[in-house]
């Protein structure tokens, strides 16, 4: 399924998605029936400085996302979470990637294929974002190595659909270069 979100067209039409409630934190992230597993234990303390590059502790950036005790306001907010749950991998944050990946796109993605072993993320940089409506976009570049190898880029033109009060990933335009 593709879904263009040119200027003037309008998000997916959730009500015909049949995605049932999820029970555990239905008011945050609605779409998925699994339960939330807290106890996964982060690699990095609140007070440490958050892996999406914002300069801010991780305990007031994007900590309180990745636990589930509040959700991204804005589209910005939503990609240095992703971010940072790509970086930390684990299991616990898969989850986290999927829960905030819109239902119609994520049809398709398995928790075990979202955090590669061998990736070291190493920057974020967020190039532009506009957001209007319940519709989003983001631009950035990820640095990142695989296995201790050269660095890599990858560039990234996001989509995202606010449903509920949650902003989802819907799709994205990716290239890889060299850094």
């Amino acid at each position: 399924m593709s879904i263009s979100l040119q200027e003037g067209a309008s998000a997916p039409n959730d009500k015909n998605l049949n995605v049932s409630s999820q029970a555990n934190h239905p008011a945050l992230y609605p779409y998925f029936p699994f339960p939330v597993f807290l106890h996964t234990i982060l690699p990095m303390t609140s007070n440490d400085p958050c892996a999406c590059g914002s300069g801010r502790p991780f305990g007031k950036c994007c900590e309180p996302y990745l636990t589930y005790k509040t959700k991204p306001k804005t589209v910005k907010q939503l990609v240095r979470s992703r971010y940072t749950a790509y970086a930390l991998g684990g299991e616990g944050h898969r989850e986290y990637l999927i829960r905030t990946w819109h239902p119609a796109t994520a049809k398709n993605i398995r928790m075990a294929d979202l955090i590669a072993e061998g990736h070291e993320w190493k920057s974020l940089e967020i190039l532009e974002s506009t957001q209007k409506g319940d519709l989003g976009r983001v631009e950035f570049r990820a640095v990142y190595s695989v296995d201790g190898g050269p660095d890599q880029v990858h560039h990234e033109k996001s989509a995202f659909h606010r449903n509920k009060g949650v902003w989802l990933y819907l799709e994205g335009e990716v290239s890889e270069e060299s850094a």
